[in-house]
């Protein structure tokens, strides 16, 4: 019997409220950087706004689901929790089969 695998795709955007708005874009380059080093971490992205600047696109793809759990268990008791607690997400999250 084969096991299909599939990776996790997030994607959509967080909307930080203005007086967050410093904090969370400071602490975003940890966060960045702790993310990508995580196993499983295919590609985290995550860019500001031009037009917006309290909007921030994001997208991560990551091996399984598996790793995609263990990265928002990591993230709710980093720095970056706490910093993001007040920002609203807003997130589509696809399992897509690998062959």
């Amino acid at each position: 019997m084969d096991v299909i695998m599939s990776k996790v795709i997030l994607q959509g955007h967080i909307l930080v409220p203005d007086n967050d708005l410093e904090a969370v874009t400071q602490a975003l380059v940890v966060h960045k950087e702790l993310t990508l080093s995580e196993p499983g971490c295919i590609v985290f992205r995550v860019s500001q706004s031009s037009l917006q600047p309290n909007r921030f696109e994001v997208y991560e793809e990551f091996t399984s689901r598996e790793a995609f759990e263990a990265h928002q268990q990591r993230v709710k008791n980093s720095e970056w929790g706490e910093t993001s607690k007040n920002v609203t997400r807003h997130y589509q999250i696809t399992d897509v089969p690998t062959p």
